[in-house]
């Protein structure tokens, strides 16, 4: 597994773009399928159970199988933190999430790219949700959760039957423009935008000032099997 340091991600939020230049790769599966995911400070996981697992190298093991503490399952180099105080400066006093603003601008990209556009779904907002709330409490940016869950066991609890389903990670943004912005310059937030079959979407933020991150926006994109 390669990385670059967490602040050239910060400081690439800092400058208005989405945090990330942090490249982390694994690759796990449900049972009896494969799945492909590629995270970052900005992060984007997606599970197609046809793909082919692939990783950019050294990709940790599924949650079942990694030694965890008792209090928190996220197996160790699958979060980042970050250093304290780092975005203090920035105001997140106007910070809000419009849900339908954010899918009216999402199929408009699609849309540019000839896409078909994706319906608001209250089983992978849910899943959205609890994701945000769970980075909150913790204070970093994983597409693992606290339980050890990966997104595509999320989707499955919230209820969705999924066939492939991709989940992006940002945190810091003040607002889902700046969010969208970089998940479309990087390659991999891009791709699970713009993923040819998707048709449903949720979308989360949570906010928490006393957290280093200070916001905690989920996108998860769906189709249903």
């Amino acid at each position: 597994m390669y990385r670059v340091a967490l602040t050239a991600g910060l400081a690439s939020a800092l400058a208005g773009c989405s945090l990330g230049s942090t490249s982390l790769s694994s690759g796990f599966a449900d049972p009896g399928t494969t799945a492909s995911i590629t995270s970052s400070p900005s992060q984007s996981a997606s599970y197609a159970p046809t793909v082919k697992s692939v990783g950019l190298g050294g990709e940790p093991s599924a949650p079942r199988d990694v030694k965890v503490a008792s209090l928190d399952k996220a197996p160790t180099g699958t979060f980042e933190k970050a250093p304290p105080g780092v975005l203090s400066d920035r105001d997140y006093s106007r910070t809000a999430l419009n849900a339908e603003m954010a899918r009216d601008l999402i199929n408009a990209y699609r849309k540019q790219n000839g896409l078909k556009p994706l319906k608001l779904n209250p089983e992978l907002t849910e899943a959205a949700k609890s994701h945000s709330r769970d980075l909150a409490k913790w204070d970093r940016i994983s597409h693992y959760g606290s339980d050890g869950s990966n997104p595509w066991d999320r989707v499955k609890r919230a209820g969705y039957r999924a066939r492939l389903t991709a989940e992006n990670v940002g945190t810091g943004q003040i607002n889902f423009n700046e969010v969208l912005k970089g998940w479309e310059e990087s390659p991999g937030h891009n791709k699970n935008l713009l993923t040819p079959d998707a048709q449903h979407m949720g979308i989360a933020l949570v906010q928490d000032p006393k957290t280093e991150f200070k916001s905690f926006w989920t996108l998860v994109i769906g189709s249903p099997m």
